[in-house]
């Protein structure tokens, strides 16, 4: 056989029809098809690795956003443009090519919606971190705008996907309006929590880093979520409670308080002198007015006791901390009991005078 005859030979093989299309344009499918694959992981990896070079020499947040989209390309999303591609070698029938088409614009579409996902997620993470500690409610805001967005993308997605494969959307819209009010007496519980935690966003009773007494619980808030919120007690463990209930707790958010209103007591014996009574609010107002952050009111001699003369004291800690107060109050009572060691006045505590009667046998 000569060289023509085996060239012809193999013209002829490679012409041969398999499911309409022959041996070549299958080769050429498959060649594409593997090709852009391995093309598109390649220039994947080159542009995450290109702009995190270019994401190091600058301060902007933007090009690491970027980054974190671009990674979030799915292989399988990927495989699904290079078939696509490979399909354009290939003479299929109308229905085949359509279902490829279909396809391809679905899982377009899917992907589309992860970055657009991780853009927003990311965009919010960093708007929160920034304004966390200068002002805790637009950081709250502004994970309900985040979470609110994410359902708008995939809204949209859904509704174009669906218009894609031919579907009614109008009929949809329509049978969701129907079937919604089976869904919201079915998820009645999970809604109340959904509509609770708007409130909370909306009306901010309390946000972010505020402290709060719910019932004999306490702590500071963590996470305002959708369907619960979380607060780290003092003890370290977490609390999760449901935003319906947290809203039907009676709260008190000493996040709100600007100033701290102080009310102590102090009993001395009913032999301290005069003189030494009279200096005893003298003596207080000294201590508290030697402390920063307060704000001096009032110290009287209240009372005459079962068992001490009693003095009423009231003074202010400018600052809602915790820890701020309970070291200007114990500062206090140092400087207190210094002075009253030093002018020998004594405290008060429960005594009790027995009297014995001798009798004389």
């Amino acid at each position: 056989m000569t060289q023509l005859e085996t060239m012809m030979t193999q013209l002829e093989f490679m012409n041969q029809a398999i499911l309409g299309n022959t041996l070549l344009q299958w080769a050429f499918a498959i060649t594409a098809l593997l090709l852009g694959f391995i093309l598109l992981r390649l220039a994947k990896r080159i542009a995450v690795n290109r702009l995190a070079a270019l994401a190091s020499m600058t301060t902007t947040q933007w090009d690491d956003i970027i980054i974190g989209a671009i990674k979030k390309t799915g292989s399988l999303f990927l495989l699904v443009v290079s078939i696509f591609l490979g399909s354009m070698f290939l003479q299929l029938p109308d229905r085949v090519h359509s279902i490829i088409k279909v396809t391809f614009i679905i899982f377009l579409l899917i992907q589309l919606g992860i970055w657009l996902t991780v853009i927003t997620t990311s965009m919010v993470e960093q708007y929160s971190k920034q304004t966390l500690a200068k002002n805790p409610a637009a950081a709250t805001t502004m994970n309900a705008v985040g979470f609110i967005g994410r359902i708008v993308i995939w809204s949209v997605i859904t509704l174009v996907a669906l218009d894609s494969m031919g579907i009614n959307i109008t009929t949809v819209v329509a049978g969701l309006g129907i079937g919604g009010v089976a869904v919201a007496l079915a998820l009645q519980n999970i809604l109340g929590d959904l509509f609770a935690s708007l409130s909370i966003i909306l009306d901010k009773p309390f946000v972010i880093g505020d402290f709060l007494i719910i019932d004999e619980h306490l702590g500071g808030v963590e996470y305002i979520g959708l369907k619960t919120t979380r607060i780290r007690s003092l003890s370290g463990e977490q609390l999760i409670f449901s935003n319906s209930d947290l809203l039907k707790s009676r709260i008190r958010n000493y996040g709100r308080m600007f100033e701290r209103r102080v009310v102590f007591n102090i009993g001395v014996t009913y032999s301290t002198a005069r003189d030494k009574l009279k200096q005893i609010p003298e003596i207080i107002r000294d201590a508290i007015n030697a402390q920063e952050k307060t704000r001096f009111d009032r110290s009287h001699f209240m009372k005459y006791g079962d068992y001490a003369l009693q003095f009423e004291t009231v003074y202010y800690v400018k600052s809602p901390d915790y820890n701020i107060y309970m070291d200007i109050q114990q500062s206090i009572y140092f400087a207190i009991h210094e002075a009253f060691e030093r002018e020998q006045i004594n405290f008060a505590y429960p005594t009790q005078k027995l009297f014995v009667a001798q009798t004389s046998v």
